[in-house]
């Protein structure tokens, strides 16, 4: 059946073609697997909760009649301010329309949550645009930017929140802005299109604006809410919809409400927040993180921007999704929220999930894959300016900058035939990585370094979860040993200056800035680690402890190095070229399209290398599992980041051929 939505309509209608539901909502109540719901173009200012899954072979389907034409808003208009004095004006609202969840009241906080300065989860819009929280009516008053902003224009725009009574007062700078004449809302649900209830897959949302909702800050050992998501189920798709302005989060693929271990360090605190994660994992095992129950989501080609925390959200639920063809821009560069768990996407567990051709630029990570990146693929991405502007610092709370973060995984992850153009491409604290065609003009980073702590005196180790291949089940934990990398086939250029301030940085820290793979000399070959194994090498069980908790070998080969970037000691026939001076460029067309320039081909002329292949890889280490595609077939890497085929001849770099531009 075919239900049709239309906020223009006359009067309240039942859902048929003449006479359409007025909300979305209503039709979320009636329909059943294999129905459809057009939504004719309007504001649908509601929260819509699906009450009914679909099923695999009989979706239910919730489709913008015009693309992008129907906006389904977290938030209302406000009118009716008042001026205070110079550019500062005042509304109040009764805290009726809030119902139980207030967004000025509730704060922004939780496990991993470091800022030390208290932020709502409400939200004040002018003209589509989120202004920036102040904490007293004297510094909304000044009217000054957050230093911290990295888009110091849209910073100046200000607001303040008190309680009186029933009622919330708000106070905002509008910078000489008249906002009786301007679009002024205020966010005041707190999602807007996610059901409530756990299990209700099979749903495709396509071709709406999702915006403006009063999200929670969403940790990974907690329920995790975003303005969309699917909340614990599966097979979901989310297409060709813009989704922005959230507080905290755009899209939730994340974790369910569990009570007893929901927010657990932030409220009792007598656990480590280590162990609290180690305990969710096996929690949710005991709860149904199946493969035939969680996961398998779709999200692509949407607009994804202005949100405060992520993009895109998950624990556990995201496994075996697929999140490809996303523009991904704006992302937790207010700097207004601080914590561990900010990226263009940040996911835990993305195990068997695939991010593929997205356009991720100007958040505070670009991709972040924190625990279980096992079966992951980075592939034939575009990643740039993930990292602070110059002259703008760090705040308070706020993660460091990189196009890709790999936290304490055992692997394998696989990051091939991407463009990377940030100071930092790659943090690795983890082991069982493969960086494989990819274009690097930044640098390794938390290389043999950001796993354990040393407290009380003593070496403690963070252990983490490895899964059976393919599956979600528990095989064992470890913590990271480090190495166990394979570094093919890629272009590294140090593209960025390595500044006198720079030089007390060693790749253990985050923002080292020296590119290249010489801090991957400290770790073995597979000969000289293999060696004490053989037949008796060591006499005994415990003389191999040494080895068991020694470092894993590092495979290199077909790498290629410009500008001085740094080769690996154990690396043979890679290209270096010492005195030409590369340069590598990206600009836009006029139709907005991202185009690479670059003289580097003229350098590398004849070079080529070896086909890379999973039989190449070989396996990763703690999970035994191969570098494959996710129904376990072999991967060979005849495709570039355009999915050009790489003939026998092939070349260092994301390019199957090279040339002097490259319209992305």
């Amino acid at each position: 059946m075919i239900w049709y939505v239309d906020a223009n309509a006359p009067r309240e209608g039942n859902g048929l073609k003449e006479t359409p539901f007025r909300f979305i909502n209503d039709a979320a109540k009636a329909a059943k697997p294999g129905d459809e719901v057009i939504v004719a173009p309007g504001v649908y200012r509601e929260y819509v909760n699906p009450v009914h899954a679909g099923e695999e072979d009989a979706r239910i389907v919730y489709r913008s009649e015009k693309p992008l034409g129907a906006v389904i808003t977290g938030a209302e208009l406000l009118d009716g301010w008042t001026k205070v004095r110079g550019n500062v004006w005042t509304a109040r609202i009764n805290n009726g329309i809030f119902g139980s969840y207030n967004p000025y009241i509730e704060k922004v906080e939780g496990d991993w949550y470091f800022s030390p300065i208290v932020r709502h989860t409400g939200s004040v819009y002018l003209n589509d645009l989120a202004m920036y929280e102040c904490s007293s009516l004297k510094e909304c008053q000044a009217g000054k930017p957050d230093p911290h902003a990295w888009n110091q224009e849209e910073a100046k725009y200000l607001w303040y929140t008190e309680q009186d009574g029933d009622e919330t007062v708000i106070y905002a700078n509008f910078q000489g802005k008249d906002p009786n004449k301007q679009k002024v809302e205020i966010s005041v649900r707190r999602n807007v299109f996610m059901p409530d209830k756990t299990g209700i897959g099979y749903i495709t949302v396509s071709g709406f604006v999702i915006t403006k909702a009063a999200t929670t800050w969403a940790p990974p050992a907690a329920y995790q809410d975003g303005m969309i998501g699917p909340h614990w189920s599966k097979g979901w798709i989310i297409e060709d919809c813009e989704v922005s302005n959230s507080r905290c989060c755009g899209i939730s693929l994340g974790k369910y409400l569990d009570p007893e271990n929901d927010m657990y360090f932030f409220r009792k605190k007598v656990k480590s927040p280590t162990q609290m994660e180690r305990d969710a994992v096996c929690r949710g095992q005991y709860h149904g993180w199946l493969k035939e129950r969680v996961g398998s989501h779709l999200i692509r080609r949407c607009d994804i921007h202005h949100c405060e925390q992520t993009g895109i959200v998950g624990r556990m639920g995201s496994v075996f999704s697929v999140i490809e063809d996303n523009h991904i821009h704006d992302i937790c560069n207010s700097q207004q929220l601080g914590g561990a768990e900010t990226a263009g996407i940040k996911l835990h567990a993305a195990i068997d999930v695939t991010m593929r051709r997205n356009h991720i630029h100007n958040c505070i990570m670009g991709i972040w894959c924190d625990w279980q990146a096992q079966g992951t693929r980075i592939t034939q991405n575009l990643l740039h300016d993930n990292q602070r502007p110059d002259g703008i610092e760090q705040a308070r709370g706020a993660m460091f900058n990189c196009d890709v973060f790999i936290e304490v995984s055992h692997g394998p992850a696989l990051v091939d035939n991407n463009v990377m153009l940030s100071k930092v491409s790659a943090v690795i604290p983890s082991e069982g990585l493969a960086f494989v065609h990819n274009l690097m003009l930044g640098s390794f980073g938390l290389v043999n370094s950001g796993v354990d702590s040393v407290i009380n005196g003593q070496r403690e180790p963070r252990y983490t979860p490895y899964h059976i291949r393919h599956r979600t089940e528990v095989a064992g934990f470890m913590t990271i040993l480090h190495g166990d990398d394979r570094i093919y086939n890629n272009i590294f250029v140090q593209n960025y200056p390595v500044k006198a301030a720079d030089k007390n940085k060693t790749p253990q820290d985050n923002d080292y800035k020296v590119v290249g793979t010489a801090p991957f000399d400290i770790f073995p070959t597979y000969e000289e680690w293999h060696k004490p194994f053989e037949d008796g090498a060591v006499p005994n069980m415990g003389a191999l402890a040494q080895v068991h908790f020694g470092h894993l070998p590092v495979w290199l080969g077909g790498n290629a190095y410009f500008n001085k970037a740094t080769v690996c000691k154990n690396e043979k026939g890679q290209f270096e070229d010492k005195k030409t001076k590369v340069k590598v460029e990206l600009t836009y067309d006029k139709d907005g399209t991202p185009v690479l320039k670059t003289n580097l081909y003229d350098s590398l002329k004849d070079y080529r290398t070896e086909m890379i292949t999973t039989e190449t890889l070989g396996k990763a280490f703690e999970p035994e599992q191969r570098f494959e595609n996710t129904d376990g077939t072999p991967i060979v890497f005849d495709r570039d980041y355009f999915g050009a085929h790489r003939g026998p001849a092939v070349l260092p770099g994301p390019f199957a051929e090279g040339a002097k531009s490259f319209r992305l």
